[in-house]
């Protein structure tokens, strides 16, 4: 049996009781967080560029849009829902493989169980299985897929999401694996327009693209039973090398969510490290930005590919601009939302800050830790070192972190009373009858 068939059969027939505690828990808190920053990102004017394009075209309103309210067509859903979850760059990140595996998962998984009337537990327990599946993927093509250009999250998201929608459509293994197949050969997304709007559509696009995958396969719609590795398949054309094995070791045993992180701050995930030491610089030194002459970096090789952008023009670009990042971190004392608008990149005094960064890779830095140094006008220097990010997998955000940041960005649309009658509902969410009433919860 291949890998996509392995693949198939693990989705559709792990019973939820044979999932971990730990990992139905960490399910939960993708949920959580996938809601918190969707529900913030809904109120952003380019939400309207979607909702106002499915209107126009009209269609069944089967599932709810986040936050802007309304309901729209199962695939609209997906695609509206999942571009707001990716938005901000404030969603989960698997770290081996820079996947950010809700954004595409969660919101197949919501628009097809309300719909059809699936219970919180079978959408718990499809979300983990299709995050599952998103992350295995992606371990069998990183780096060399990610290296070629392609967006990662919109490639092996299909997967997730399709694997998702799948199970909570009662595929049976053949439809599954047509599913996956249908929704493979829709992989797409390229690294060249990160900085806008098409970065996140990237994720709404693989939730869509999974969704129509499972409804299609439903029908009787086929596809090849070895989409991943074929010989004219996902991995082999999408990559220069791919381990198959990655897929199946120790499959429904060994579990990815442990190694995705929840992020604490609202950009790429590499510049985490040097956000945490810019703000324990300013509140355990005492430093300042008028102090600074200049700021160094030692990092991971991913800082200065995906985030070297000393001058961000709009809010979207600053979000990987590490030089942003870090001047934002110092003069701000945090990296949020807030600090990457188009009014916050084009400020002079950040960006002057910006101008004294130089960044150096070193290999023998790990993803999630730098070491920062600054030079001070009084000749002096302070250094800082960050051994593993906060929101890392060995440094994650708490339950009490995970509910203030849901605090903080649901506020945004909606009251405190709705945003906390949301949040004890998520918590719950293995004992909701019918998610239709949870995503009623999210209107504002």
């Amino acid at each position: 049996m291949g890998a996509t068939e392995t693949l198939a059969r693990f989705i559709l027939n792990t019973p939820t009781e044979a999932i971990p505690a730990p990992i139905l828990h960490e399910g939960k808190r993708c949920i959580i967080n996938y809601m918190a920053v969707a529900l913030y990102a809904s109120a952003d004017p380019s939400a309207e560029i979607l909702t106002g394009l499915f209107e126009e075209e009209g269609g069944t309103a089967s599932a709810s849009l986040i936050g802007v309210g309304g309901r729209t067509n199962l695939q609209n859903a997906a695609l509206a829902n999942g571009y707001l979850a990716h938005l901000e760059d404030y969603d989960d990140t698997h770290f081996p493989t820079v996947i950010h595996p809700s954004a595409p998962t969660i919101p197949a998984a919501m628009a097809v169980a309300e719909r059809e009337g699936a219970t919180g537990l079978d959408v718990l327990a499809a979300t983990v299985l299709g995050v599952e599946a998103c992350c295995r993927v992606g371990l069998s093509v990183y780096p060399n897929h990610y290296d070629a250009g392609w967006h990662i999250t919109g490639t092996c998201g299909v997967f997730g999401a399709a694997g998702a929608a799948g199970r909570l459509l009662g595929l049976d293994e053949l439809q599954m694996t047509y599913a996956l197949g249908i929704a493979g050969t829709q992989a797409a997304g390229v690294r060249e327009v990160f900085g806008s709007m098409s970065k996140p559509f990237h994720a709404g696009r693989a939730a869509q693209s999974g969704v129509l995958a499972g409804l299609l396969a439903r029908r009787g719609f086929t596809s090849t039973r070895e989409i991943l590795e074929g010989r004219r398949g996902f991995a082999a054309v999408l990559s220069t090398a791919s381990d198959m094995e990655q897929i199946s070791d120790g499959l429904g045993e060994r579990w990815e969510l442990p190694n995705n992180g929840l992020k604490p701050f609202s950009c790429g995930v590499v510049s985490h490290p040097l956000i945490d030491a810019m703000i324990a610089l300013r509140n355990e030194h005492g430093v300042s930005a008028d102090d600074v002459v200049s700021v160094g970096a030692r990092v991971h090789p991913l800082v200065l590919e995906l985030m070297d952008r000393p001058n961000p023009r709009v809010g979207l670009e600053g979000k990987f601009s590490h030089q942003h990042s870090m001047a934002v971190g110092l003069i701000d004392g945090g990296a949020f939302p807030a600090q990457y608008t188009d009014d916050r990149v084009l400020d002079p005094a950040v960006a002057a800050l910006r101008d004294k960064i130089r960044a150096t890779v070193d290999d023998s830095v790990a993803e999630d830790a730098c070491e920062v140094t600054v030079t001070l006008r009084d000749g002096r220097t302070v250094s800082e070192s960050v051994t593993h990010a906060t929101g890392a997998p060995e440094n994650p955000m708490s339950d009490a972190m995970l509910e203030r940041k849901f605090r903080t960005l649901a506020h945004r649309v909606l009251s405190e009373a709705q945003a906390d009658e949301l949040l004890a509902t998520l918590w719950s969410l293995d004992t909701v009858d019918d998610v239709s009433g949870v995503m009623a919860l999210t209107q504002g």
